[in-house]
């Protein structure tokens, strides 16, 4: 797992740093963008549709429900933090390093 994301675990899951890329030709992790993972979602940024397409994305990524995931900061902006209840850190990377 690449030690320059940021990922903070907390008591009841995992917090970390993403960057959306809105209207792509599919939803995938495309790799690390700095302490980010950055995002692809084929959805618009217009009216909250890229933040709950994230969510979604996220949710199913980590085999999680979507109350579990939460935009804790950056909703009207590319960069955000998330936060995901219900998985730690080991989890976490278990997870992403299939897709980096």
């Amino acid at each position: 797992m690449p030690d320059q994301l940021d990922i903070k675990e907390l008591p009841d899951g995992v917090s970390f740093k993403v960057r959306v890329q809105p209207r792509s030709s599919k939803n995938a992790v495309s790799g690390i963008m700095g302490d980010s993972i950055k995002i692809n979602l084929t959805s618009p940024p217009v009216d909250g549709e890229a933040n709950a397409a994230c969510i979604a994305f996220i949710a199913g990524l980590f085999k999680v429900s979507r109350s579990s995931v939460v935009i804790t900061s950056g909703h009207r902006n590319r960069s955000k933090t998330v936060k995901v209840t219900g998985i730690d850190k080991n989890i976490f990377c278990s997870i992403i390093a299939a897709y980096i």
